[in-house]
């Protein structure tokens, strides 16, 4: 398998300098993605795309994943909403495939006024699904045409809530440019899951394998508090059976990236060292 982080990046992409890469390689890692705001981008030109695909290139490392950062719920029922997010996110489309990026990232946003991943029982209806499926396919179209693969960052508090809901939404949109991220953390949905972590991750690993692109890799731990707190962790420091994730990983795909994420940039060398030792405890090669 291979490793790399989401972060340790310029707020900017095309700031990028070979020492924000020199910086991700001391931590044995090759693969470096950022993140932009949809509502930007129509300013980048090909030119800072060159530039930056250059810099990486010359570091010797991929460009794995270019989020889209959107607040807009992809199937808001106001036409008057997601028509320029559909037209802003095709224009992310265009950025991520002058990047030369593995996998251009999007999220499906939420009916509720609190932020994309905040939980509503509206997200459940069948014709917000419906939507959503209409939504995903109209953006798979451009990804189609313009040769870039989609993922979804999906979560047990969204519409795309379970590894079986993920499957079967990918199933109805019907395009293999769209894809989910396999966020194993983000689909632990009891304490039991997580203590009995192997179960879950084979189920996990089950319905979304064969739909995945790229990895998130993050630890998980139970805490204290009523009713019941998963909470993210740094790889190693939770409660996860991350060697078994590893293992699964690789045996889907040994050229596929998981990434590092979600961590202040100083606590990227602790979870790059974790992880390097409990891939070589699990028989798990990074290259």
């Amino acid at each position: 398998m291979r490793l790399g982080v989401v972060g340790m990046m310029p707020a900017d992409f095309r700031d990028l300098t070979a020492a924000h890469l020199a910086a991700i390689a001391d931590l044995k890692l090759t693969g470096a993605a950022s993140h932009a705001p949809i509502a930007g981008l129509g300013d980048v030109t090909s030119s800072q795309c060159s530039i930056v695909r250059s810099t990486i290139e010359e570091a010797g490392m991929d460009f794995v994943q270019f989020g889209l950062g959107f607040s807009q719920c992809l199937f808001d029922p106001d036409a008057a909403v997601t028509t320029p997010l559909h037209e802003g996110i095709g224009r992310g489309i265009e950025v991520a495939a002058e990047l030369q990026a593995h996998y251009c990232l999007i999220r499906t946003g939420s009916i509720s006024p609190r932020g994309s991943y905040s939980a509503s029982s509206d997200n459940h209806r069948p014709e917000c699904r419906d939507r959503l499926v209409q939504s995903l396919r109209t953006i798979a179209d451009k990804a189609e045409a313009a040769g870039v693969i989609m993922v979804i960052e999906t979560h047990l508090l969204t519409i795309m809530d379970s590894p079986e809901t993920n499957a079967a939404v990918l199933a109805d949109v019907g395009s293999d440019r769209m894809r989910v991220v396999m966020d194993c953390c983000n689909h632990f949905q009891a304490v039991h899951q997580v203590y009995d972590s192997r179960a879950r991750l084979d189920q996990i690993f089950r319905y979304m394998g064969p739909i995945a692109g790229c990895g998130h890799l993050k630890d998980a731990a139970v805490r204290d508090g009523f009713v019941s707190h998963i909470d993210e962790e740094v790889p190693g420091e939770g409660d996860l059976d991350l060697g078994y994730l590893l293992q699964l990983w690789q045996k889907l795909d040994a050229d596929a990236y998981m990434l590092l994420e979600h961590l202040p940039n100083e606590k990227y060398p602790l979870a790059a060292k974790n992880t390097h030792r409990i891939a070589a405890e699990a028989g798990v090669e990074i290259h």
